[in-house]
């Protein structure tokens, strides 16, 4: 019989082959929109997730963690690899089933292109309509062509939902919603329960601040406040805040270079991530994937990002957003074994994304390293203080939103879906709904197929982000820019990869476990007019 170390060896070995080749085969079907890969790539994850569906492999793994007298790393990489190995001790039919229907439904999303009057829109083309144009009619047409994918994709997303549930419960969960939390290590419970306290905590300040931007977008409309409707906002599904004319940015990024901005701000902390771009893709083109992500291709160094960049402030936002979760994964102990050279957990990486995406709203980095003159800065510094309040307090509950229906739609898919999506979108995000709740408008956003029990780590990592940005200014350095701040980044955070679970991870550098109450203190609290 195998000792646990060659049988971890074993493992780790052949996990890195079949994921490097997923992974390169994911990059290709995302770049180019060409079936082939798609096709490719539905059989390159079927390979992956088989291998973790070894029956031998999964009750060795259960015997070495009951019986052995294991090691601390030893003990994280098998409950890893038992996590990974569970959600899949399924028929091989049924692996195969879930991930050609997976790959198939994302290249729908990658290759669909909404149309109003005849002219083709892509995801940048909507967003500058909602954006900047004043035409109300455009706008609305506009926004109704960004939801018609939704119909393009759901009778294949809804087979696809109902037949996770029924691998879900051939594993002993009642649905695949419940089996995904169980298995990322989170509480549904305590999750959700925070969440409801969140909205709750967040309540009357929400309300005044949507009320506000109501009043300023019916001013700049012409019409009343009451006959607003979601595509009167900036974003499809009320995910962004609106700038007003002193907050936004845009006309600072006219002729600058948004690459090279993120160079000059990862190497102030002394992390070098441009060496990463020759293998991205990072400007818009046909065919490949409209949004963006980042991709670790192989845990030695090839990670790469996917961006669609133009010279304005939500795409250096989120430039930053996805090298920071190229940073992370570039600095992972490549000593430690390949299972544990990732993320603690997703909502890890998604808070050190989020704490540089915000840096470009944040005054001392528009100082540094957008070289807008302290004058300037210092004057929309308070409206820009707001603004930021108003976008995380949108962000609560659009996550909260899509967290709250997407447990609705596992628990019960057969539901009139489309009058609940636009039920929760009022209750939550305060959205009046359009005229008709017909069309299954929720399942435009992608994150339903593509990641599913995936979003509420974005709130948890907001969370996480808050908490550290709190560390750093109270006991590293208020400038956050600096060389120190950058070490306890790679040594604390990035190095030790997942050899810790995501709350021990973070109350190893803080000093305590999760705690909202760093969020709730910043962006939670109702200002005062004056």
């Amino acid at each position: 019989m195998k000792t646990l170390q060659t049988f971890l060896n074993d493992f780790n070995d052949k996990m890195q082959g079949l994921y490097k080749t997923t992974a390169e085969t994911a990059w290709m079907a995302q770049t180019t929109g060409d079936p082939v890969w798609a096709e490719k790539l539905g059989e390159a994850e079927t390979k992956y997730n088989l291998f973790f569906s070894s029956k031998e492999t999964y009750e060795k793994a259960k015997h070495f963690l009951a019986t052995e007298n294991v090691t601390e790393i030893e003990k994280r990489q098998l409950q890893l690899l038992l996590n990974e190995m569970e959600r899949n001790q399924l028929p091989e039919d049924v692996i195969a089933d879930l991930a050609k229907r997976d790959s198939e439904l994302n290249l729908l999303f990658n290759t669909y292109s909404p149309e109003v009057d005849g002219k083709k829109y892509s995801a940048n083309d909507i967003r500058e309509v909602l954006l900047n144009s004043n035409d109300l009619e455009l706008r609305k047409k506009v926004w109704l062509a960004s939801k018609e994918v939704g119909k393009v994709v759901e009778k294949g997303l809804l087979e696809l939902v109902k037949k996770r549930n029924e691998a879900a419960k051939l594993l002993g969960y009642d649905n695949y919603h419940q089996m995904g939390f169980a298995l990322q290590e989170l509480d549904r419970d305590e999750v959700f329960a925070l969440f409801n306290e969140l909205v709750e905590q967040s309540d009357e300040a929400y309300r005044t601040m949507k009320n506000e931007l109501d009043e300023r977008l019916a001013t700049k409309f012409g019409i009343n406040p009451e006959v607003i409707r979601p595509w009167h906002y900036v974003d499809p599904f009320f995910q962004e805040a609106p700038p007003s004319d002193s907050t936004n940015l845009d006309h600072f990024y006219e002729g600058k270079d948004v690459l090279q901005i993120t160079t000059d701000t990862f190497s102030s902390l002394g992390i070098k991530i441009d060496d990463l771009y020759e293998k991205s893709d990072l400007f818009p083109r046909d065919k490949k994937n409209p949004t963006a992500f980042c991709m670790d291709v192989d845990r030695e160094g090839d990670v790469r990002v996917l961006c669609n960049l133009m010279e304005d402030a939500y795409w250096m936002e989120t430039n930053l957003h996805e090298f920071g979760h190229a940073a992370y994964f570039k600095y992972v102990d490549a000593s430690l074994p390949f299972i544990l050279r990732t993320s603690s957990h997703t909502l890890t990486t998604e808070s050190i994304a989020m704490l540089f995406g915000k840096m470009g709203k944040d005054p001392r980095w528009l100082k540094r390293f957008l070289h807008v003159d302290d004058a300037t800065v210092n004057e929309f510094a308070p409206e820009l203080k707001k603004f930021q309040q108003l976008q995380m307090l949108m962000a609560v509950r659009w996550i909260v939103t899509f967290v709250f229906f997407e447990k609705e739609l596992y628990e019960n898919p057969d539901q009139d879906l489309n009058a609940l999506w636009w039920k929760t979108v009022n209750e939550i995000q305060l959205v009046t709904p359009p005229d008709t709740t017909d069309n299954p408008d929720w399942a435009a956003k992608i994150h339903f197929t593509l990641a599913p029990v995936y979003y509420q780590n974005y709130l948890l990592g907001e969370l996480m982000a808050a908490q550290l940005l709190r560390h750093i200014e109270t006991t590293i350095s208020p400038e956050f820019f600096t060389k120190e701040t950058g070490e306890m980044f790679i040594n604390e955070f990035f190095k030790p990869a997942a050899r810790y679970n995501w709350n021990e991870k973070i109350s190893r550098i803080t000093g305590e476990k999760l705690n909202p109450a760093h969020f709730v203190e910043v962006y939670c609290k109702a200002q005062v007019r004056h």
